[in-house]
């Protein structure tokens, strides 16, 4: 990074946090504090909604999973405007005339407290790691990237967010996402015409699409049943429609940002805006990693995005054999450069086939550099796999034999498990690494900016969240105020008080943050740790709004029963995580309607 990088990325963070600190100065009561006096008006909510899900993982992931899987990911989305519809008519009218500071207090009335204290409680551990993650993503790869200290990024980030948060509480924070949001699509939008512009000329953006489309990248629809497959239409529609139905109805840190709103028109207008808005911004996001790829078939790209962990394998005794695959990666890249061209002039069959068995085999050599760096980094690793390898060698005089399959199946399963390591998997990796060395100095800066300041937004909205869940879900519930007590002076407590859970939570964040670890992928990960929860807590809610019939001990009971079921049923892996969501709605549902039966006939 150059001195102007550092002028823009330091300068765009001062300028966000000095403004979000400045501008929310002296909020004394509850309602400036934490419903941001009820006074934001429709674009800052659809904002400061966007901004609280455009996390960096966002950025980071998305464009590499773009990179390595192609579109169809977008269809995760497909569920959101179908939930903004229901929260504009369900959820926030409701909350409005209940003029609630939480979600869950209108739980307490219509069942009672133990199941507002369950719901609250559930969000609070779900969110509280995803408020770790959304620091903890940046800073990993940044610290690996660019050799920054990784606890050192971590503090600074969470350092930053508590500064304005817990000055300005909501307000401060609905401030500052505006500007955030800016700089997001401001870095986002360069980054893409840049990068189209650094494919070579005669390409243009038609043909870079039927370049991606024939790598099997543009597949953006999947319209079928299989369940192994993540991502299809209906995942979306369907278990996308309940996640987001729970994350933007039963979530404190988005259902505060609309709480905020002037009057009930205007949160209509806020979250419909965002329906509108997610899908095309989550394409456009996708699509910049789409151009990335393209642009790495006229431009050699490592095995591996990660360098310092190609160097650890470079400097092991597998050497040799890296060396000889990235042999390989050169010789197929000189191939496949050669059929793009072709396929740029003449679009036809034979090269599109060429191109998608191309593609594919770059896929086996990453894979394989991933198991050398591994074998390189682990003694044991490597170590087992020589034995596993050597054991399926010794069957293969008889490859269809029970024994040969079931070695096969092990060695399947180890690679599986390979793929996890943190120092292997450079998925989220490839934005970042391509930013650094093809993007002009100054952008640079500004892209650096724009995964910050997305880390800064999310991790804002949600220890903002975190703490008011605190303070008056479980801190104001539970506390004795005295019968003649001063009701100025009461709340001036509760502004106190919810200061200090921001910072608390804010301090946990960064402790996560430090000791977590780096999963698959991390905008999978965070999904993963909503659904768990989502289901069971959207189950509760549509309990409240629509069945009267079901009371509190029955679903306190079932929501108990659900969530160890739906922490089981991900264990064991047998559905993908999306449809956890409906799982766990349909479950608390049935069983609450069960037990609640079962009392009458009881009693």
């Amino acid at each position: 990074m150059e001195l102007l990088d550092w002028i823009v990325l330091i300068g765009t963070l001062a300028a966000i946090v000095g403004y979000g600190t400045w501008k929310t100065r002296g909020s004394k009561n509850s309602e400036d504090y934490i419903r941001g006096g009820s006074s934001s008006k429709w674009w800052t909510i659809g904002l400061s909604v966007m901004a609280t899900q455009a996390s960096a993982i966002t950025f980071l992931s998305t464009t590499g999973q773009a990179f390595s899987d192609g579109m169809g990911f977008v269809q995760f989305y497909f569920g959101v405007p179908i939930a903004m519809v229901v929260i504009c008519m369900v959820f926030i009218p409701l909350y409005h005339k209940l003029k609630v500071y939480t979600a869950y207090e209108f739980l307490e009335n219509r069942f009672d407290l133990k199941t507002r204290s369950l719901t609250a409680i559930l969000f609070l551990i779900q969110r509280g790691l995803a408020a770790g993650i959304t620091i903890f993503a940046p800073a990993i790869i940044l610290s690996v990237v660019l050799g920054w200290d990784l606890v050192m990024l971590n503090i600074i980030i969470g350092v930053m967010v508590i500064i304005y948060t817990v000055s300005g509480g909501t307000k401060a924070v609905s401030v500052t996402q505006k500007q955030q949001m800016f700089v997001i699509f401001a870095g986002m939008f360069a980054a893409f015409f840049i990068t189209l512009n650094l494919i070579p000329e005669d390409i243009g953006f038609i043909k870079a699409l039927d370049i991606a489309g024939a790598s099997g990248k543009m597949n953006i629809l999947d319209f079928s049943f299989d369940l192994e497959n993540r991502y299809t239409i209906w995942t979306g529609l369907i278990g996308g429609s309940f996640l987001a139905l729970a994350y933007f109805g039963t979530d404190q840190s988005q259902v505060q940002r609309y709480l905020s709103g002037k009057s009930v028109k205007e949160m209509r207008w806020g979250m419909m805006f965002n329906g509108l808005l997610k899908v095309p911004m989550q394409f456009f996001i996708l699509l910049v990693g789409i151009m990335v790829f393209v642009f790495y078939q006229f431009e050699p790209a490592p095995l591996n995005f990660i360098d310092s962990s190609t160097e650890k394998v470079l400097a092991s005794e597998y050497s040799d054999e890296y060396k000889t695959l990235q042999g390989k990666q050169t010789t197929l890249f000189d191939q496949k450069k050669t059929v793009s061209l072709k396929l740029a002039k003449s679009f036809n069959d034979v090269d599109k086939k060429n191109l998608l068995r191309l593609d594919s085999i770059e896929k086996t050599y990453r894979a394989e550099s991933k198991y050398l760096i591994k074998r390189a980094i682990d003694g044991d690793y490597g170590k087992q796999y020589d034995k596993l390898s050597q054991e399926l060698i010794a069957l293969d005089a008889n490859p269809e034999s029970e024994a040969y399959k079931e070695k096969k199946a092990e060695l399947k399963t180890w690679y599986k498990e390979a793929a996890k390591d943190s120092e292997t998997n450079d998925r989220d990796y490839m934005f970042i690494s391509f930013i650094l060395k093809y993007l002009p100095n100054g952008l640079i800066g500004l892209l650096l900016a724009v995964i910050l300041s997305a880390a800064m937004s999310s991790t804002a909205s949600e220890i903002n969240a975190l703490a008011t869940i605190t303070s008056i879900d479980l801190y104001k519930r539970n506390r004795k105020t005295l019968p003649n007590a001063d009701e100025a002076k009461d709340d001036e407590h509760y502004v106190k008080m919810t200061k200090l859970f921001t910072l608390g939570w804010g301090i946990v964040a960064i402790i996560i943050a430090c000791f977590a670890s780096l999963a698959e992928n991390l905008i999978q990960l965070v999904n993963i740790i909503g659904s768990i929860f989502y289901g069971n807590v959207l189950g509760i809610f549509l309990l409240a709004f629509f069945f009267k019939y079901v009371k509190g001990n029955a679903v306190f009971r079932a929501a108990l029963m659900t969530q160890i079921f739906i922490i089981y049923i991900w264990y064991i892996d047998i559905v993908p995580f999306l449809w956890l969501n409906l799982i766990g709605c349909v479950v608390v549902m049935i069983l609450a309607f069960i037990i609640q039966s079962t009392q009458k006939k009881v009693a």
